[in-house]
């Protein structure tokens, strides 16, 4: 018998390679290749790489009507915010997330709800069998669920039963388990996630079913397989959160019928998982007074502004003080320490500076600065900032504060949660102070770092 030829696959691309390499020649990505079995001549003159979308002839761009896509709602708002409106038509979602974080807890209500709305659902597991499925339903409470459950993993079996019940809407839970009898490799390797899921996407497409793939996670937290998994579908989403918290983030990392970076935030209870209206709630402090330290912040996630606040303890430090940040860029809080003793002659370099973000919240966005450094100054003067202040703002390695996107929103929504005295950018200065959404709340627009810390000292 003929020995069976190896062949070694990037992890990252996909890109094949005929010996072990340490470094990618593809993606110059570092460790990545995999030991795999060559596939037959056989099997690779097989015609498996036709078009995921419908062939269509030559059209002029201007002559295409322009139709928005149909969204059909999951039963979930929080769920529906993060796909854009809801389910799509032939579109094809994948969400991962850590293990037991909720991810097919959250669909099987999806389509427990979908379902009791008039549409045709099927849930296809790899993982559990039926029984198994069955039980999480009476758990969480979905009695006389009528969801077509399927377990299987052969996808010639799952594309066969998608084209015999024509389901509007099909989870695939996991793409991990699914293989393909075309390719010699075993499920979960990348020739065999990138050929699955090239399958089910070219299915949706065709048939008009909208497919829910869920992915495993890399120990970094990033989604396994080839990185062409996430160009091939259109949308990418991602939950967040500790295991350990009630409260769950879903965030959008792509999507194309909806905001990039949109969040749906969910509590996990005895019944599964329920969305939260407020989250700002979750993520704001539960002090009865104000606290040395403290700083509430107006992030934006996607189109939701959400209040969040920012924690800061200065403590004297050793020979080697300590930079440490927790849901915030610690090389950009290194920076901001750098700014605050330059420009406002605020010197921490014999401190330790710890900064958190409540909740367990990751902020991205340059415009919690202002924040952060107001947080550290009223920490190391061991003064509570007033009640119910609040500040936005980016801070630039010259002293000055710019700009935050969509400061009337942050604004607004501040206000009407109580909120009654903002320092924000100058150029976010609303026109119309005397506007109902501004009611109650009192705006100092500053320029420069140092005139925020002297509005503070003021009102202090």
């Amino acid at each position: 018998m003929a020995k069976e030829k190896s062949q070694y696959v990037c992890s990252n691309c996909g890109g094949v390679s005929p010996k072990w390499l340490g470094k990618c020649p593809h993606c110059n990505a570092w460790n990545t290749l995999v030991e795999s079995v060559a596939e037959s001549v056989a099997a690779l003159t097989k015609n498996r790489f036709s078009s995921l979308a419908k062939t269509a002839d030559v059209a002029v761009l201007g002559n295409i009507d322009a139709v928005d896509f149909e969204r059909t709602p999951t039963g979930h708002d929080e769920l529906d915010r993060v796909l854009g409106g809801g389910m799509v038509e032939g579109g094809v979602v994948l969400i991962g997330g850590d293990p037991g974080i909720g991810k097919s807890t959250l669909l099987l209500q999806a389509l427990d709800s979908l379902q009791r709305s008039g549409q045709n659902t099927l849930y296809v597991t790899g993982e559990e069998s039926g029984a198994q499925v069955a039980l999480r339903a009476r758990r969480l409470g979905l009695n006389g669920s009528q969801v077509k459950v399927l377990a299987e993993i052969g996808l010639d079996k799952i594309l066969a039963t998608l084209d015999t019940l024509q389901p509007d809407i099909a989870v695939i839970d996991s793409i991990q388990t699914v293989y393909s009898d075309q390719l010699t490799s075993a499920p979960g390797s990348v020739a065999q996630v990138r050929e699955c899921a090239a399958h089910l996407t070219r299915a949706a497409k065709a048939t008009g079913v909208c497919i829910v793939l869920v992915g495993h996670v890399t120990k970094e937290g990033a989604l396994a397989g080839p990185r062409v998994l996430e160009h091939m579908v259109d949308t990418v989403l991602y939950f967040e959160g500790d295991t350990h918290s009630s409260f769950r983030l879903v965030r959008a990392i792509k999507n194309r019928f909806g905001a990039v970076n949109e969040i749906g935030v969910f509590a996990m209870t005895e019944k599964g998982l329920k969305g939260v209206s407020n989250p700002s709630a979750i993520f704001l402090s539960q002090h009865t007074e104000p606290v040395p330290g403290s700083c509430v912040m107006v992030t934006l996630e996607g189109t939701r502004p959400m209040l969040v606040e920012i924690q800061a303890l200065v403590d004297s430090g050793g020979a080697s003080p300590r930079r440490l940040s927790v849901g915030l860029d610690k090389d950009r809080l290194a920076m901001l320490l750098a700014v605050l003793h330059r420009h406002a002659g605020v010197a921490c370099m014999d401190q330790d500076v710890f900064v958190n973000a409540v909740g367990g919240v990751r902020i991205s966005e340059p415009a919690a600065d202002l924040a952060v450094l107001l947080a550290i100054t009223s920490s190391l003067r061991g003064k509570p900032l007033p009640k119910g202040f609040f500040a936005f703002g980016e801070i630039g390695l010259a002293g000055e504060v710019r700009p935050a996107p969509r400061g009337q929103e942050r604004l607004k929504e501040a206000a009407k949660l109580g909120f009654s005295v903002a320092v924000v950018p100058k150029a976010n200065l609303p026109k119309n102070l005397k506007s109902k959404d501004f009611e109650g709340l009192t705006i100092h627009a500053v320029e420069r770092v140092e005139q925020a810390l002297e509005v503070v000292r003021s009102l202090s």
